[in-house]
């Protein structure tokens, strides 16, 4: 055998080799996506339609008006104002969540590393305990203590709530990143006389965007797609949308309209998949960035 077929034999078997493993990753997210593929075009077709096809069959007359019931005329019990409300209630919740816990995390983090002091490694661990913690147990206390306060039953209580829980899970981001980060740094800040925070702002902040968004999109999942907590500490008008979109597949008037229930899901679950799709590289970054030390 000359030296230019066992090449060519050698590239054969590569290439069959990526043939294989494109198959195999097409094949994962042909099934990941079918769910997706199913509630789009079910949210696209009327109710005959719905009726008389298939999961799988394409809409023979595509229409977004079951989206835009499902945006503003769906009946969530008697109210029928859909979800834009309840939308806007998520939103005015992910805001100030997100931004607080990655801001507290972001400096636990930091104390932590490089600004070591007597028992951090004590409350490091506590924090970290609360990682493990399931949302079950906590939620008498939780109501518990948000009524001592005067928070029960409110949006600032719910957002309160995520902002305790999501400490753990950002101060173990930002430590496992700052660690990763040459202690150099902030002894040159110190030398030149820089505080604490004249450290994390000017010298450690900027050098940690990875970490960031790494913290950003965590938080904002996991609170978006929140309904335990939505639903235990929040009722009525100040309910997240994963609540209402709940309550609108239970609510039932005649006919079951199943394209509407689909296209409520769509919109609901649009923030996350946007989130993902357009930050989703830069997520997978921040992880390996932080993964080295920690």
């Amino acid at each position: 055998m000359t030296h230019d077929s066992i090449v060519l034999e050698r590239g054969g078997r590569y290439h069959l080799r990526r043939v294989f493993i494109y198959c195999c990753l097409m094949f994962i997210a042909a099934v990941y996506l079918l769910p997706l593929v199913v509630v789009v075009f079910t949210s696209l077709k009327n109710i005959d339609e719905i009726r008389n096809g298939s999961l799988l069959s394409l809409p023979k007359a595509p229409t977004l008006g079951a989206w835009q019931e499902a945006w503003s005329a769906a009946c969530i019990g008697l109210q029928c104002s859909g979800l834009k409300g309840f939308f806007l209630n998520s939103m005015i919740l992910i805001v100030p969540a997100v931004g607080l816990s990655t801001a507290i995390g972001a400096i636990n983090g930091f104390a932590l590393t490089h600004w070591r002091f007597r028992g951090s490694n004590v409350i490091f661990a506590l924090l970290l305990f609360g990682v493990f913690i399931p949302f079950q147990i906590i939620l008498i206390p939780m109501a518990r203590s948000l009524g001592a306060v005067g928070l029960a039953n409110t949006m600032p209580g719910l957002i309160l709530v995520h902002v305790v829980y999501g400490i753990p899970f950002t101060t173990l981001f930002f430590r496992n990143y700052f660690v990763s980060l040459p202690s150099e740094l902030v002894k040159a800040a110190k030398v030149d006389g820089a505080g604490f925070y004249q450290t994390f702002f000017r010298v450690i902040l900027p050098i940690s965007i990875p970490c960031i968004v790494v913290a950003v999109i965590w938080q904002f999942t996991n609170i978006w797609n929140d309904f335990l907590f939505g639903t235990t500490f929040t009722s009525g008008d100040n309910v997240p949308v994963t609540v209402a979109l709940n309550n609108i597949v239970n609510t039932t008037t005649g006919v079951k309209r199943y394209n509407v229930d689909m296209a409520a899901v769509v919109l609901t679950a649009l923030p996350t998949i946007a989130i993902y799709v357009l930050a989703g590289k830069y997520f997978l970054r921040g992880l390996m960035a932080g993964s080295v030390k920690g």
